[in-house]
């Protein structure tokens, strides 16, 4: 497990980074960083699987971290380790799907339990048939297949067709109509649906919450990600995973 940590206190620094290590020897420390202006170019450069860090900071404090690193596609998790335990941080940390919220100091076993949950994580991503879209429609135009790669590693943030045909040289209504033609429908309906099979492939994994999901594949607003889930699949939330799974 690649990990990155973020503190601008240097002994809290080398404390952490002692107990992250000392737990398991899967762990690697690939970057450490005094401020969030400076780990989001480490972040950017590394691409770790998981980032430790404080929430305030210097220069860039950490959920404005978070918020550019999920601006750029970068799929890190990340788990905040901060001396401040009130309501609104820990909103806006869950609101950002921060995968943990430690509370310093923090003890062997619960970053023991944290790393536990973090490798479950890890080795259950969405499965490789839903993930890899360019095989599956391999005879797609080159700026539709570019597409695809974008939507299967960002669908967690925002994703303009605007922004995706501008960056390829094409209009937005060539695009939308190469896109319609070579998919069969059109770029907003796809990135839904797509969005919604990512979040059934999690309901029904353990390793993420289920109040987590909707964060994750991208949606800002639970009650909206409710409707368009029941939208899509015909069922709620709560009917998808009942009669899939012997609990609730």
């Amino acid at each position: 497990m690649r990990i990155m940590i973020v503190e601008d206190e240097q002994r809290a620094r080398r404390g952490l980074y002692n107990l992250l290590t000392s737990i398991s020897d899967e762990v690697e420390i690939v970057a450490e960083a005094p401020d969030g202006k400076k780990a989001l170019e480490l972040i950017a450069a590394t691409r770790p699987d998981v980032v430790f860090t404080d929430i305030k900071m210097p220069y860039m404090d950490g959920i404005a971290l978070i918020k550019a690193v999920k601006a750029l596609g970068i799929e890190s998790r990340f788990v905040i380790v901060s001396a401040y335990e009130d309501f609104q941080t820990a909103k806006a940390a869950i609101s950002n799907g921060v995968t943990e919220f430690l509370i310093k100091p923090v003890t062997y076993e619960e970053t023991e339990a944290v790393l536990e949950k973090l490798k479950a994580l890890l080795e259950n991503k969405p499965s490789a048939g839903i993930r890899d879209l360019r095989k599956k429609y391999p005879d797609a135009h080159p700026a539709v297949l570019k597409a695809l790669r974008i939507i299967q590693v960002n669908y967690a943030v925002k994703i303009s067709q605007k922004e995706l045909a501008e960056s390829q040289g094409i209009t937005q209504e060539y695009f939308s109509y190469l896109f319609t033609r070579d998919i069969g429908e059109p770029f907003s309906k796809f990135l839904k649906n797509y969005r919604i099979e990512v979040a059934k492939t999690l309901l029904l994994e353990d390793g993420i919450p289920r109040e987590e999901v909707p964060y994750s594949i991208g949606f800002s607003d639970v009650k909206y990600f409710n409707k368009v889930f029941k939208e899509v699949t015909g069922e709620s939330v709560a009917e998808f995973v009942r009669s899939r799974k012997n609990y609730f």
